[in-house]
C-alpha cells in the first residue's frame, strides 16, 4: 500500500511541474529533488519507471529536439536530451488529482506535495485538506501525550527530550495549520460577499 501511495505523489508531482513547464530528465529530477525531498525520501530510481507509465497513459509526450536537427543520438545521450511535456490529457488527468480530498491527501506521504500545488487547487478542496490534516495532527497529539504520560517515570534524560521535541513539532505544525485555516476562511468569505455585493446587469 505504501508503494501505491509513493507512486501516487511522484506522479502528481511529475505532472504538476511539467505543468509549468516542459523539461529535460535532468532537471525534473533536481526539481523533484526539491519538492519531495523536503517531505519524503525520494529515490531518482523511481522517476523513469514513473515517466514511461505516463507516456505509456498518453498523459505526457516526449521531444528530443537534438535528435531532429542533428540526427541520431548516442545511446547513453538520448535519455538526458529528452524534454518532457504535459499533453492536453495530462492536464485534465493532473486537475482530477488536484479535486482529491481525501486521507491520502493529508497524510504524511502526500500532504507536503498537495500544499506545493495549492494555487492551482479550489479553494474549497485546499480548505478540506488542510482541515483533515490537522485532524490527523490531532489525534497523534492526543496519542503522543498518552504515551508520554505512560513512560516518564521509566525512561531516560534524552528519550524523554527526544518524545519532547517530537510532541513540540506537532503542536508547532497544528497552530500553523490553525492560521492557515483562519486564513483560507476569510478568504472564502471576503470573496462570497465581493460576489454578493457585486452590481447585477439588469439588461440581460
Amino acid at each position: 500500500m505504501a508503494g501505491k501511495k509513493g507512486a501516487g505523489v511522484l506522479e502528481l508531482a511529475v505532472l504538476g511541474l511539467l505543468n509549468e513547464a516542459p523539461m529535460h530528465g535532468y532537471e525534473l529530477r533536481k526539481r523533484l529533488n526539491a519538492l519531495l525531498g523536503m517531505f519524503r525520501a525520494f529515490s531518482y530510481g523511481s522517476l523513469y519507471p514513473c515517466l514511461k507509465q505516463l507516456l505509456a497513459r498518453g498523459l505526457i509526450v516526449e521531444d528530443r529536439p537534438e535528435e531532429r536537427e542533428s540526427g541520431a543520438l548516442p545511446l547513453q545521450s538520448r535519455r538526458s536530451k529528452i524534454v518532457y511535456t504535459l499533453t492536453a490529457e495530462g492536464k485534465e488527468h493532473l486537475q482530477e488529482l488536484l479535486t482529491e480530498a481525501g486521507p491520502a491527501s493529508w497524510e504524511d506521504e502526500g500532504f507536503g506535495v498537495r500544499f506545493a500545488f495549492f494555487s492551482h487547487t479550489r479553494a474549497d478542496v485546499r480548505l478540506r485538506i488542510l482541515e483533515g490534516r490537522r485532524s490527523r495532527l490531532e489525534e497523534r497529539l492526543e496519542s503522543v501525550r498518552a504515551a508520554l504520560a505512560r513512560t516518564r517515570e521509566r525512561v531516560d534524560s534524552y528519550t524523554l527530550e527526544l518524545q519532547n521535541h517530537g510532541l513540540e513539532s506537532v503542536e508547532r505544525e497544528v497552530r500553523w495549520l490553525n492560521e492557515l485555516i483562519g486564513r483560507e476562511r476569510a478568504e472564502q468569505e471576503q470573496a462570497k460577499t465581493t460576489n454578493q455585493d457585486m452590481p447585477r446587469d439588469k439588461g440581460r
